[in-house]
């Protein structure tokens, strides 16, 4: 009977209860990781505890400072379990912390400035924009020093994304229509996706590493390219919601995301403060339905096994359902919202598995 009555609990829960013993599952927010606002959770890395109900934990201070003591923008966040390292960049510097004692292990600042990086999944190389210049670094993550500079005319270096197979990072600026692909084997730019139909903005891959789904300014929706032949395939409007105006990165679908079984595609509406996700299981993708959130989204990433989604607005959504359990808050009762997140796990106090940045796609 008490079996029966612990199954049915476990059934019935908001947050599932995670079996293995020893495990702990904590999501990392940077912040802050909206602009430099510090209204959204202040400074620091905030640690919740995803087991119970995303209770907060802890504040890991990072630094990231600028000549005057103050926060620089956090632009972006990223993590090797093996490793036991995590990155934060912001518009100046990249910082390297130990994910078991929470010590900043190197903090660099880069010729450029930095934006929103990505590490290979061996975690030795960590493709770095410079911030909305025409160049990345490839950085030896161990030491952060340069290892090969990558030039990208006209791009203004914004986004990058390893794909799950490890075997191509993609480029994105903010003045460019064209994604740019790179042999990690080589660390050599050997292909471009479009053009599409204007500068791409936030964007996702396949696990497979045949399709992107990208953001573009002046469109509520997304466009498809083929990674394989560089050709633009679809393009995505979202129905029955007008464009209008946004708070933050001035284009209406700033956010997309798949979930790690690529079922579902999730896209950030900052107008209508919305995030609408599609069935990706066809092509294009078929609009299914919205969740409402408490700020304009401009970011959406997913938990590891995929139960959980992550809008930057603060949420934490039930994938299956659609529906929000709950919202981030800080030691102090505040709200917590941020574009740079990620998971974490941990078993027997050391690091296991990481999640990732990016809403990326999971199936080989």
């Amino acid at each position: 009977m008490k079996l029966l009555l612990f199954l049915l609990f476990c059934a019935l829960a908001p947050f599932p209860i995670h079996a293995a013993e020893g495990e702990s599952h904590l999501l990392y927010v940077a912040t802050p990781g909206i602009r430099n606002d510090l209204s959204w959770g202040g400074h620091g890395v905030l640690v919740f505890d995803m087991d119970h109900e995303y209770r907060f934990v802890r504040r890991i201070p990072f630094g990231g400072l600028d000549e005057k003591g103050l926060p620089r923008n956090v632009k972006g966040i990223c993590a090797h379990a093996a490793t036991k390292r995590l990155f934060i960049s912001t518009t100046h510097t990249l910082s390297c912390l130990d994910l078991v004692t929470d010590k900043v292990l190197w903090e660099k600042p880069y010729e450029g400035g930095c934006d929103r990086m990505s590490i290979t999944p061996d975690g030795k190389d960590i493709y770095l924009p410079s911030f909305e210049k025409d160049f990345w670094n490839v950085v030896d993550a161990a030491t952060g020093d340069i290892v090969k500079h990558l030039d990208t005319p006209n791009a203004g270096a914004h986004n990058t994304i390893v794909d799950a197979t490890g075997r191509h990072a993609y480029l994105a600026g903010l003045h460019s229509p064209l994604l740019r692909v790179v042999d990690t084997a080589t660390r050599e730019i050997v292909n471009e996706v479009g053009p599409f139909a204007s500068a791409i903005r936030p964007y996702t891959v396949n696990g497979k590493g045949t399709l992107c789904f990208v953001n573009i300014n002046g469109l509520l929706g997304f466009e498809i390219g083929d990674l394989v032949t560089g050709k633009k395939l679809y393009r995505v409007e979202v129905q029955g919601f007008s464009m209008g105006l946004v708070k933050r990165h001035g284009c209406p679908s700033h956010g997309i995301g798949l979930t790690p079984d690529e079922r579902e595609l999730w896209v950030c509406d900052g107008h209508n403060q919305r995030m609408h996700y599609f069935d990706a299981t066809v092509m294009p993708p078929k609009q299914l339905g919205s969740i409402e959130v408490r700020d304009d989204p401009g970011w959406i990433t997913f938990s590891i096994d995929g139960k959980y989604a992550y809008p930057s607005s603060g949420e934490v959504a039930d994938v299956a359902t659609h529906r929000v359990l709950t919202t981030l808050e800080d030691e102090q009762g505040h709200h917590v919202a941020s574009e740079k997140l990620l998971e974490i796990d941990f078993a027997n106090g050391q690091p296991v598995r990481n999640g990732d940045q990016f809403g990326l796609g999971r199936v080989p």
